[in-house]
């Protein structure tokens, strides 16, 4: 009997690529798969599954016989065409910041709380922000060994996260500046050798760091880290859990980092720490500082889980953990965490 139909939205896209990529590797538990796109890349053709599959422009009767469609849109248009595919009876899994906080709509890591998929009045499921993702799957299993009270937070977050653009704007970046060595060590010149090509960014990134990602909110907070504090508190069932972000951009293609200084409700152990992420789903312990062994981007780049390291405790807090948490934002920071939502979904219509 053939499995539930998907549609994948958004599958041009740098996460909707990820996403036909990890359809053609995880266990095949779907029938017919429909790509979905504007309808200017309406025509083109991408391997999934195995086969060419032609992509079809966004439009109400695309949903006909959905069960499950997996957004990777922006916030406006998730906003604007979910409903219309909950409405041609889909579920839908959403990738954007759209629905994230609405109290009818769970927000789910099926790491931590998988039981929220079948809490959905609105038809909607929606997915973390990329950095929230990679650091509460690591959080998580803390918070249940030792009761999680505090996170204080500076993510390192990485030029994909701002999409293609993003990237390319990087790679120019460092084009106009490979070969001088004089560049970084006096004021200014970094700035006059990139020019205006700061593409989504304020300032350049090449051989610079950026203390900002997202839009300007309230008292000087930005989006970004705003959405660490409201994403942390409702997947974990802590409304009232205390939370301070800086978020920082970082000269590095692929790959959000976060440092995680976490404060518990009991005394905790390095070890007794350890022992938990080594048995926790979805992480990866990489922590032996004597060997050079730490969590990187550049290991973490193209695998699933969050890796976790240099773990200790606080020289002056014996109830908090200071931790590094780094992992591919354009997979389990976001294709990979909708399609293991979208499978939960297909387990249950089976």
């Amino acid at each position: 009997m053939a499995g539930p139909t998907l549609a994948v939205v958004g599958a041009t896209g740098a996460v909707g690529t990820v996403m036909c990529e990890l359809l053609s590797s995880r266990r095949n538990v779907w029938g017919e798969i429909r790509l979905v796109a504007s309808a200017r890349s309406a025509g083109k053709t991408i391997m999934c599954r195995g086969e060419e599959l032609t992509v079809q422009a966004l439009a109400p009767e695309v949903f006909d016989g959905v069960d499950v469609a997996m957004f990777d849109v922006p916030d406006e248009v998730s906003a604007e065409w979910a409903p219309v595919a909950t409405a041609r009876g889909a579920v839908v899994v959403d990738n954007s910041g759209a629905f994230r906080m609405d109290k009818d709509v769970p927000l789910v890591v099926p790491e931590i709380n998988p039981e929220q998929v079948r809490n959905r009045p609105k038809g909607i499921i929606a997915n973390a922000n990329c950095t929230t993702l990679g650091m509460i799957v690591a959080v998580a299993p803390l918070h249940r060994e030792f009761g999680l009270r505090e996170l204080v937070l500076a993510s390192y977050q990485a030029v994909s996260g701002a999409g293609q653009v993003g990237v390319d704007t990087l790679h120019d970046q460092l084009a106009k500046i490979a070969g001088d060595r004089v560049l970084g060590s006096r004021p200014g010149n970094v700035r006059q050798a990139v020019g205006d090509d700061l593409g989504p960014f304020p300032a350049p990134l090449a051989l610079n760091v950026v203390p900002w990602a997202g839009s300007l909110k309230d008292a000087g907070w930005s989006s970004e880290e705003l959405k660490l504090r409201n994403e942390s508190r409702k997947i974990l069932g802590l409304p009232d859990l205390k939370v301070s972000a800086t978020c920082v951009r970082v000269p590095v293609v692929t790959g959000h980092s976060v440092a995680v200084h976490a404060v518990f409700g009991t005394e905790v152990d390095a070890e007794g720490a350890r022992e938990a992420l080594r048995n926790a789903p979805g992480v990866i312990l990489v922590d032996d500082p004597a060997a050079g062994e730490f969590p990187m981007p550049i290991d973490a780049v193209g695998t699933d889980p969050s890796w976790v390291g240099r773990l200790r405790r606080s020289m002056d807090d014996p109830r908090a953990l200071d931790l590094f948490v780094t992992g591919d934002n354009l997979r389990k920071g976001a294709a990979l965490n909708t399609a293991q939502i979208a499978e939960l979904l297909a387990a249950e219509l089976s």
